[in-house]
């Protein structure tokens, strides 16, 4: 393993890896892959690059010609980029039409899609909950509500209820699922063993200001599992909720760091250490 470069001095043996996206200074991507390249040993640095809207491609021939060691992809380019490497694709990456992390191998780039692992580690090993056997409502169908829908089907959920106000957006979703997804209205929340907000309603919003919820709160209760994708702040407004009303919590900061580190280990080719990855983005959340 070479002598890790000092924190804020690359040199020229450095190997650098970034996130693309519009906007992309909020990201929390450097932050995460910074701290788990130094408590790794590793001589890596990690970017954000600001790309806008139809540049996907461009910054793929960026990464080939600087050679970059890894990619991630946020919005708006995750289809764009699933686009300029189709039949270079994982099957998750196929399945949704979406990349959020781009890997080197032999034969060039290669797109994967790790946010529907990343919430199902999520929920094992940060909360000890096994979605295998579960009937879980996914509210949202937008990206990560697909990628979660997806990724619970895989992992052996019962039954995925799909609950979205874009009818057309939620048949895409239920059909991710497979046999065991359904369509279904928002009083079904209250059949689920798991429910998951896969929406950005609550993002941002803190007390004192007024609780913004993406359902009915009076369908949880105790005995639920209720699972928010939002990770500002760390303990939203229905988790609180939730949390009155019996119900076992998971905020959104598991899925954050388990993506993160399956997209490490795809570039690297070792462990996340996720312990200094995770103290590195709670003490930033926490600020």
């Amino acid at each position: 393993m070479s002598e890790p470069a000092v924190s804020g001095s690359p040199r020229g043996s450095t190997r650098v890896a970034a996130v693309i996206g519009d906007p992309v200074t909020h990201s929390l991507s450097p932050v995460l892959h910074n701290a788990g390249f130094r408590a790794a040993g590793l001589d890596w640095v990690y970017v954000a690059f600001p790309v806008a809207a139809g540049a996907a491609p461009a910054a793929l021939d960026a990464m080939r010609t600087l050679g970059l060691g890894g990619l991630s992809v946020t919005m708006p380019h995750k289809e764009a980029v699933a686009a300029a490497l189709a039949g270079r694709l994982s099957g998750a990456a196929q399945r949704l039409g979406a990349v959020n992390c781009v890997r080197r191998d032999e034969d060039g780039l290669f797109g994967e899609n790790t946010d529907g692992r990343g919430f199902v580690d999520s929920l094992r090993h940060e909360a000890g909950v096994d979605p295998s056997g579960a009937c879980v409502a996914v509210v949202g169908a937008g990206g990560a509500g697909r990628a979660v829908t997806e990724a619970l089907a895989e992992a052996g959920a019962a039954r995925i209820l799909v609950v979205n106000r874009n009818r057309a957006r939620a048949e895409q979703a239920v059909a991710l699922a497979g046999p065991v997804g359904v369509l279904a209205e928002e009083s079904a929340i209250a059949t689920a063993d798991i429910v998951v907000n896969a929406t950005s309603l609550g993002m941002g919003v803190r007390p004192p200001a007024e609780p913004v919820l993406p359902f009915d709160p009076t369908l949880l209760h105790t005995g639920q599992v209720v699972a928010d994708l939002v990770y500002q702040p760390i303990r939203t407004g229905l988790l609180e909720v939730a949390a009155a009303c019996g119900a076992t919590t998971v905020n959104g900061v598991g899925m954050l760091l388990h993506q993160a580190a399956y997209a490490f280990e795809l570039w690297t080719g070792i462990a996340a250490p996720l312990v200094a990855m995770r103290e590195a983005v709670l003490g930033h959340l926490q600020q």
